[in-house]
């Protein structure tokens, strides 16, 4: 059987003094496409915040390709080939959007991935390139995003909340364009309260509850009655 692209081994993670994860096993596989859902205070941010570098972690706990990278910095695992499309987006604010995506570039990898295939991605993009985050709608913030998380060419992209406070509308438009990313060879986490979504667009699943992976499988093969059980804890 294939090494996975990442594997998670009984991930514990804390803020502080408190457990915020508690023993996570989950991998994923080179051009896979995995949701992992879960209600408010879940986890689910900072499971991805853990694998991007930004939160302590046990140095064995996580693996790239078969390799240990849990004791690394966030620099690091981004030059890896792991990118974060954060929670609120996060785009520079004294930037322009084009000088926002042309940051995401700069870790040097290879890839099919420059300004021109985002605009195409997102044409909305071109057309705001020299305006400012703050001129932009939240959804093309979150278009933005994404392209800047694109431009470093990951192997992986990990999109915190992407439906979070968009409009229908604008949430369909991103979930359209979420097969062609995958359809590049790139893997992707992809963390939504919206279970149909999540659901609808990935191979698999892992909900969350209270820290811990409450249930994983199939994501086409799930009931509703087992996802609001897990969802829940009842």
């Amino acid at each position: 059987m294939a090494e996975p692209l990442l594997a998670i081994d009984r991930l514990d993670v804390f803020h502080g003094d408190f457990q915020a994860l508690y023993g996570v096993e989950a991998e994923i596989a080179a051009g896979e496409m995995v949701a992992v859902i879960g209600a408010n205070g879940a986890g689910k941010t900072t499971l991805l915040s853990a694998l991007a570098g930004l939160l302590p972690r046990p140095a064995a706990a996580i693996r790239w390709q078969g390799s240990p990278i849990g004791a690394l910095r966030a620099d690091r695992v981004a030059r890896l080939g792991i990118a974060l499309v954060p929670e609120g987006r996060l785009l520079f604010p004294s930037l322009t959007i084009e000088e926002n995506l042309i940051i995401g570039g700069r870790m040097g990898r290879r890839g099919p991935w420059g300004l021109e295939a985002v605009y195409r991605l997102f044409p909305i993009l071109r057309e705001r390139r020299a305006f400012a985050p703050a001129q932009l709608s939240g959804g093309q913030q979150q278009m933005a995003a994404i392209g800047r998380a694109l431009m470093a060419n990951p192997a992986l992209i990990l999109i915190d909340e992407i439906s979070l406070g968009l409009a229908p509308v604008v949430v369909r438009q991103l979930y359209e364009v979420l097969p062609a990313i995958v359809g590049e060879g790139m893997a992707a986490i992809v963390v939504e309260q919206d279970t149909s979504r999540a659901l609808s667009v990935s191979r698999r699943f892992y909900c969350l509850q209270e820290g811990r992976v409450a249930l994983a499988g199939a994501s086409g093969s799930v009931t509703r009655e087992a996802i609001g059980r897990a969802y829940f804890g009842v």
